[in-house]
């Protein structure tokens, strides 16, 4: 399995790598400088590009890339990696690793049959850049669509339990006083009813979340769509979470008295998209908050969903009701998170010069073949190709060897 070096110590991955097959990978990886001013994470941390170059590639950074997450071009070029002035001198590697989505003037720089990497934030993909990127027959990977043996992204793995710890900070932050919330603590009190806290979704981001905040003394409730999530929830953190489905009556009841509502759910890949309506929103106490942990995938309620919108405050009052809707709450902690994408990318690199290439990767392990929406220009994935109206085939058809 490709992603078990999660588990393991750095030493470890070295260790794997150091064994891997460094006969002429030549490939060149290069990492742009992403816009700072709304995407501080980085794809990878000085440490990863030692071990890259080690297996055998070439890593060229765009000069100030890592600034964001407090490593300096120093940093980066004693680990083996080539500082670039020019982004397109970037754009003209064999692999770019992103944050953000490729923009079309990013993909017009790109050398053609290249690949991209990066999230998949499809309000941020015009249908101008797909086509871009089906003439230069480029190929597209997400890392939300790439799965593990277990069927689970490591990826959004990774990213969730960061903000779903982010979230119960941030909830903490808000409700005081000191930020115009309030002026409420998240967590029990003797004497005191603790603060309720509402979660929308069961899966790795509401976990954490909910964990927080019960450690903390708040009184939580957890509603999921699938009764799968919830019946593990509740094995997780004890018969103390309520949980529920998406029943409108009892939302709007649990609405009514809570002091934080968090959407957690997912909706990559996902036939149902669920949202909380304005209504139930327009139901809660004044002075309450919400956090949406999905602006990345268009928000999930309906009154968030215009933060999507560039221009548009993350911080907005909707009916006396406080929202919190940054696209990325992890890049708050952009180091934490670079480093935990860093590592994941580790094994993966470790495995495609094992392989000898993209393709062949692509052709092995169905989990990495899955990560991408556009392969050699063709949209490969159901779930971008219905979003933009699309045809799709089948990846198979252009892997080496098939």
């Amino acid at each position: 399995m490709i992603y078990e070096p999660l588990r393991s110590a750095q030493f470890v991955v070295r260790e794997l790598l150091l064994k891997a097959d460094k006969h002429n990978v030549s490939l060149v990886i290069g990492v742009p400088k992403e816009n700072q001013k709304v995407e501080k994470r980085l794809a990878i941390t000085p440490e990863t590009t030692i071990l890259l170059v080690e297996s055998g590639y070439q890593v060229v950074i765009e000069s100030k890339a890592g600034l964001a997450i407090n490593y300096s071009d120093r940093y980066y070029s004693e680990s083996g990696a080539r500082i670039a002035d020019s982004k397109a001198d970037v754009f003209q590697a064999d692999i770019i690793l992103k944050i953000s989505p490729p923009t079309y003037e990013e993909v017009a720089m790109m050398k053609p049959r290249s690949s991209v990497f990066s999230f998949l934030y499809l309000h941020l993909i015009s249908s101008e850049t797909l086509e871009l990127m089906a003439e230069k027959r480029i190929n597209a990977l997400a890392y939300e669509l790439i799965h593990d043996d277990n069927w689970v992204s490591p990826f959004v793995t990774a990213i969730s339990e960061i903000e779903g710890a982010c979230s119960i900070s941030i909830a903490s932050e808000l409700l005081s006083s000191a930020h115009g919330g309030k002026g409420i603590l998240l967590g029990g009190v003797p004497g005191i009813s603790p603060t309720e806290v509402v979660i929308i979704g069961a899966g790795v981001a509401g976990t954490v979340a909910a964990r927080a905040a019960l450690a903390l003394g708040a009184a939580v409730k957890v509603f999921d769509n699938d009764i799968n999530n919830l019946r593990k929830i509740q094995h997780e953190l004890g018969r103390t979470v309520f949980t529920s489905t998406l029943q409108p009556n009892v939302l709007r009841n649990v609405f009514r008295s809570a002091d934080v509502v968090i959407g957690a759910m997912q909706y990559v890949n996902k036939k149902d998209l669920y949202r909380i309506s304005a209504d139930l929103i327009r139901e809660m106490k004044k002075g309450a908050l919400i956090i949406d942990l999905r602006m990345s995938h268009g928000g999930c309620f309906e009154t968030t969903m215009e933060a999507c919108l560039p221009g548009h405050p993350q911080v907005f009052e909707r009916f006396g009701i406080l929202h919190f809707c940054e696209l990325s709450i992890s890049s708050r902690v952009a180091r934490t998170a670079s480093i935990a994408l860093s590592n994941i990318f580790i094994s993966i690199f470790s495995a495609m010069a094992e392989c000898g290439g993209i393709g062949r990767l692509a052709r092995f392990d169905i989990g990495f073949a899955s990560g991408f929406y556009m392969f050699a220009g063709k949209m490969v994935n159901s779930y971008v190709a219905n979003h933009f109206n699309r045809p799709v085939n089948d990846i198979g058809l252009f892997l080496p060897g098939l």
